[in-house]
């Protein structure tokens, strides 16, 4: 017993989960004040998917899913592509789904979802491919057309999604138990080619961030929903909801940006500062002829394969012919 009693704050340390980086509580302290800067209801939550770590505000209150839930529509489809109940190749009302898919995703085409729905046999059959695979606190309870059609509630509980909730939906379509690897593609590249808000997500990230996104809009809701890819490769997951309020695409912009750079802050940065570090100038000395034809002297030749290839590129040579076998580093 004694023995055991040492043991337990040991076993207290070994079961305790690691402390959050202050860069992520700061982010969410920043999301706090934004939120209260601006008129409406925000939930936002956000994932590294390789390490798990977390961002959220309001992340366990439901919102309206509007085309979001699209995702999930695509991903019950692919589920049955993988199952061999369907291809993606079937014809519906005239065109194959892979196209209907594609219209929903990069369009968010309403009726290309609808007809998507009917052949999975309703919205219970996608609720019910959401349960199968664990994902509660998100719910598919109408089709497009019904949900537009009814008297707007933005608090209705049906067709809603926790910011976490569609977390775990983001997470279950990039990881291995739900989709093969080749739906997944089909999927995430429509994401990719994803046409609408661009006011969104996408608006403040670094210019040729990759993003792969699907847009949820209604009268007096706004929201985004996918995958961004860090400079360093590492992918968060994205979930970003706004309800109310007249700023919610500049909200949810601003939102985005802030979850990247608190994510961004982890990347390494000792590979940036190599790049950065270049070898010593040489001492000047008389220009190099850069023709590559004729006899060059042994002096040149060696003093050509050590110099670095931009102070060549400087002089106006191609450092593909004034040293070969090297070629220029990318940008």
């Amino acid at each position: 017993m004694r023995v055991f009693a040492l043991l337990l704050p040991l076993l207290a340390l070994v079961a305790a989960p690691a402390a959050a980086s202050p860069q992520y509580r700061l982010a969410e302290q920043k999301l706090a004040a934004m939120a209260a800067e601006n008129p409406g209801e925000y939930g936002i939550a956000a994932v590294d998917l390789a390490t798990g770590e977390t961002i959220s505000f309001n992340g366990n209150e439901p919102f309206p899913m509007a085309s979001t839930m699209k995702v999930a529509v695509a991903a019950a489809y692919l589920s049955d592509v993988d199952d061999g109940r369907r291809s993606l190749d079937d014809v519906i009302a005239g065109v194959s789904a892979r196209t209907l898919m594609e219209q929903m995703i990069t369009r968010s085409d309403n009726r290309a979802t609808d007809l998507l729905i009917a052949r999975l046999g309703g919205p219970a059959e996608i609720h019910a491919w959401l349960r199968a695979h664990g994902l509660s606190g998100i719910r598919v309870d109408r089709t497009i057309a019904q949900l537009l059609a009814a008297r707007r509630d933005l608090r209705d509980v049906r067709d809603s999604s926790t910011p976490t909730a569609m977390l775990r939906l983001l997470r279950t379509i990039d990881g291995d138990e739900a989709l093969s690897p080749a739906s997944r593609r089909i999927l995430l590249d429509m994401m990719s080619r994803c046409r609408t808000g661009s006011n969104r997500m996408r608006a403040l990230l670094p210019a040729g961030t990759k993003v792969e996104h699907k847009t949820g809009t209604l009268s007096g809701y706004t929201g985004d929903v996918g995958f961004v890819t860090l400079p360093d490769g590492r992918r968060i997951a994205v979930a970003l909801f706004a309800r109310g309020g007249v700023n919610r695409p500049a909200v949810i912009a601003s939102a985005a940006r802030t979850i990247y750079d608190a994510f961004d802050a982890e990347t390494p940065r000792v590979r940036t500062a190599a790049r950065m570090t270049f070898p010593a100038k040489p001492a000047p000395r008389p220009a190099a002829s850069c023709a590559t034809t004729g006899e060059r002297s042994l002096s040149q030749i060696v003093r050509e394969a050590t110099e670095p290839t931009n102070l060549l590129a400087a002089r106006g040579c191609n450092s593909g012919s004034a040293v070969r076998g090297r070629s220029a580093p990318s940008r």
